[in-house]
């Protein structure tokens, strides 16, 4: 689960992470007020979006305009991009073309900032540890970073029985060429933020751009924060602060239903049964030229309801092109599979080619029960098969 710019700021805040002064608004006036809160004569305007790129993202009615993150030099300036953000359209690379309405913005205090830096905490599933992140190329892409300048790139892990000392901030302040009270501020901060990390039950924190100002603080000027849905049922506070409508409709949907789903940008939709023989499905269809557009795992105890829901989902993607749906009864039932096909099917107006490959338990009662459906069903009889069929049809169609 993801939040917002500012929520992931008031729970940094708790744990002993420096941040500005600043406050959410929903209307151009209520920015102003808050502003009024605020030290000044310098502010800032960032629109809250579950997206990155922000500042260097453009509005659709205006995509020449500035972007979402603004510098304000009066109030009458906050009023001014508050009110060019709040009920438009912003568009970043992490946004896609389409771009998400912009609700709320967050009204910051200026700064006067000497150098930008990244920092960030994440899972090493390779060492099986938390790991500390940092760069001193800060508000940029970290992924950029890495492909342009690897070098300047600095990972180091924690040993979960000894947990977070001093040395490792001292260590990542030396490689990023922090000294004295910077070197310092810089170790609280990443002290703070592991505490943070293991309190919260975070998937990531991310601090780009993480600044050194010109009285030699460091701060966090930007925070994302991403939580472990598995372990959401212990922070029920948490669980509050989730905002919907930044999440994809699809994949709100398939959670209401018990489903493993995920929203892709391809064009062949896939219904598979456990998350490993969809991502081998996912693969094959690159393979043979195709481009998934989810991931979608119905799993092993799938009703045929679940499966009328999936495949629901899967024709509610308007750039879906065709379906492949790859199932190996096991625990799930082929014939069960069929008939949630078939029902979704004739529920649902099905214009778009549908490859199906079953194999396993009660495969040929599956198999009969599409061949009676009188629906225009492509059967495959294995996994490349099927890719390959499918890949077919979408080219038949484009």
């Amino acid at each position: 689960m993801n939040i917002h710019e500012y929520q992931a700021k008031e729970l940094l805040k708790k744990f002993g992470v420096p941040v500005l002064q600043g406050a959410v608004a929903w209307t151009p006036d209520e920015a102003v007020k808050k502003a009024e809160e605020l030290p000044g004569p310098i502010y800032v305007v960032k629109a809250q979006l579950h997206a990155g790129g922000r500042g260097a993202g453009h509005f659709a009615d205006d995509p020449n305009g500035k972007g979402g993150v603004r510098v304000c030099r009066s109030l009458g300036e906050v009023h001014a991009a508050a009110s060019a953000m709040l009920g438009h359209t912003l568009v970043t690379h992490q946004t896609g073309p389409k771009g998400r309405q912009v609700h709320r913005v967050y009204v910051e205090a200026g700064a006067a900032i000497v150098r930008e830096l990244y920092l960030s905490l994440l899972i090493d599933r390779a060492a099986g540890r938390i790991a500390l992140v940092a760069s001193s190329e800060g508000g940029v892409e970290i992924e950029d970073v890495a492909a342009d300048h690897p070098e300047r790139i600095l990972h180091l892990t924690i040993d979960p029985a000894s947990g977070i000392s001093a040395f490792h901030g001292r260590r990542l302040a030396t490689g990023l060429g922090l000294k004295g009270k910077e070197a310092a501020g810089f170790g609280k901060l990443v002290e703070g933020l592991y505490r943070a990390f293991l309190g919260l039950d975070c998937a990531l924190v991310e601090i780009n751009p993480l600044v050194v100002t010109a009285e030699g603080a460091v701060v966090a000027l930007d925070a994302k924060v991403a939580f472990d849905d598995n372990a959401l049922y212990r922070h029920p506070d948490l669980q509050k602060l989730r905002d919907e409508a930044e999440e994809d409709p699809k994949e709100l949907e398939a959670e209401r239903n018990s489903l493993n789903y995920v929203a892709l940008d391809g064009t062949i939709g896939c219904m598979v049964n456990g998350a490993g023989l969809a991502m081998a499905t996912m693969d094959i269809i690159k393979l043979y030229g195709g481009s998934p557009a989810n991931f979608l795992d119905v799993g092993g105890g799938a009703t045929r309801e679940r499966v009328t829901a999936a495949f629901k989902i899967i024709l509610s993607d308007p750039d879906v092109e065709a379906i492949l749906v790859n199932i190996f009864g096991g625990i799930m039932r082929c014939d069960v599979i069929a008939e949630g096909v078939v029902a979704a099917a004739r529920e649902v107006s099905l214009d778009v080619p549908l490859v199906v490959r079953l194999e396993g338990t009660n495969v040929a009662l599956g198999k009969e029960i599409l061949a009676r459906s009188g629906l225009p069903i492509i059967s495959a009889e294995n996994l490349a098969d099927a890719a390959e069929k499918v890949v077919k049809a979408v080219s038949k169609a484009g």
